[in-house]
């Protein structure tokens, strides 16, 4: 039995079974090139990459091909050497159709990255750094896919005192963060010291889950100990990754509601964020490719892979080899991932995992939905102390504004543990998706 620490956890949460077992001792590969790939030009929060390239036009891997429209947005680079086939609508997993560019892979081409420059990030000003990062096109690598310079840059004066690292990894399936910790650790040490220059925080702290005890015991091995990093295990419990509670868990701090964790003196980072900056700025280059966890019970041959931006997930399922056709894909974790409708979807910087389940799953299987009983389960659940239950009857009541207004909707960021735990099979997450967004259409 596990043991738990009662100062490294938050309030509520679930336990979903891991299977983390299929992967985390799996080493990362290099995924082979797609005939073609899709690079769309929103990839993150903000408005979209404006593109820099023509059709015709032969570039270089690591090339920028488009830049940022602003503060809040970041550029795209070439994932490979080739020619740019097109600039049009790409399938992308939420639905609607987005600008992307095609570019048409050279393989005779040795795939060197070709675009870069020494530099020396400990001589850079920490505003140097913060344009270095937007340069990179870097977001958050965990999938929230925000910007990561903007973290760096906190509004309204507020003091960063503390950077969170986050290598909890809660997700049920998904191993890449846990590989980058035991892999890329001295990248990523480099990534801690320079967000820490940036930012102006004071320390860092680690946090990962107590399931991955053996990253704890690397880090520590391996952290200098002139510098102001720590790795703490948490409980394993989810979603332990969220920002809030992690911070909640190791700083004791609660964010304020509708705040920002700045407002707390805090800043988080994904392990996987500040790896790739520890690798990308001393050489000036460009977010290009990611490792990515790719498992499910469909999945033929498991595991954790450094893949190309804009790859597609058929190239992608067809190199790991499938138990049949899938019955479902989500990117993503199977709690906050979203289910794709289209293999030629393409892996974007926001896609930590893909998982591939199996057509005879239960959980795929068209369960009857029950009227609500009361039992409070969802209540118990809830990380951040919503009502599930009564937001459920007002959805269903189309009392989209009182949900917000009376009922904080806004502060649920739709991890899904209230639906996982339902013994009525009420698809809350996803009426609270559809009550969000039918209240930003109306705002």
């Amino acid at each position: 039995m596990r043991f738990f620490r009662r100062s490294k956890t938050f309030d509520h949460g679930i336990y979903p079974i891991e299977h983390k077992e299929l992967t985390a001792d799996k080493p990362i590969r290099r995924m082979p090139f797609a005939p073609e790939l899709v690079i769309p030009l929103s990839q993150h929060k903000g408005k979209p990459a404006e593109p820099l390239v023509r059709v015709g036009q032969e570039v270089v891997r690591g090339e920028p091909i488009a830049r940022a429209d602003g503060f809040v947005s970041v550029p795209m680079h070439a994932p490979a050497t080739g020619v740019v086939r097109a600039i049009g609508l790409a399938p992308s997993a939420e639905g609607p159709k987005v600008q992307a560019i095609y570019l048409k892979v050279y393989h005779a081409a040795s795939q060197q990255v070709l675009y870069d420059m020494e530099r020396d990030p400990e001589r850079m000003a920490p505003d140097e750094i913060i344009a270095a990062v937007q340069e990179s096109g870097l977001v958050g690598l965990g999938g929230g896919a925000f910007p990561s310079h903007v973290k760096m840059k906190p509004p309204g004066g507020r003091v960063i005192e503390t950077l969170l690292v986050n290598g909890c990894e809660c997700e049920p399936y998904l191993t890449c963060d846990h590989r980058i910790m035991l892999e890329h650790t001295d990248a990523l040490i480099r990534g801690i010291r320079m967000a820490l220059r940036a930012t102006g925080a004071k320390r860092a702290i680690i946090g990962v889950e107590d399931n991955k005890l053996d990253a704890v015991a690397h880090l520590r091995a391996r952290i200098p100990r002139h510098l102001p990093i720590t790795a703490e295990a948490v409980r394993t419990k989810y979603p332990q990754g969220a920002e809030k509670m992690l911070i909640k868990s190791l700083l004791g701090l609660e964010v304020p509601a509708g705040g920002l964790t700045a407002d707390v003196g805090v800043a988080v980072f994904n392990v996987g964020t500040l790896a790739q900056i520890g690798d990308l700025l001393p050489k000036s280059r460009g977010l290009i490719e990611r490792v990515v966890t790719v498992s499910g019970p469909a999945v033929a041959n498991p595991g954790n892979f450094m893949v190309p931006i804009g790859t597609p997930l058929r190239f992608l399922l067809e190199q790991v080899g499938l138990r049949g056709e899938p019955g479902e894909v989500i990117l993503g974790g199977p709690m906050m991932g979203m289910a794709v409708s289209s293999l030629d979807v393409p892996v974007t910087k926001a896609v930590s995992g893909v998982v591939a389940l199996d057509p005879e799953d239960p959980d795929l299987a068209r369960r009857k939905v029950h009227p609500c009983i009361k039992c409070g389960e969802c209540l118990s659940a809830c990380p951040v102390s919503l009502n599930p239950s009564m937001l459920g009857e007002l959805a269903l009541a189309r009392e989209y504004g009182i949900m917000a207004e009376q009922f904080h909707l806004d502060q649920c960021f739709e991890c899904g543990c209230c639906a996982y735990v339902c013994p009525s099979n009420i698809p809350l997450t996803q009426y609270f998706r559809i009550a969000k967004s039918l209240n930003r259409d109306k705002g």
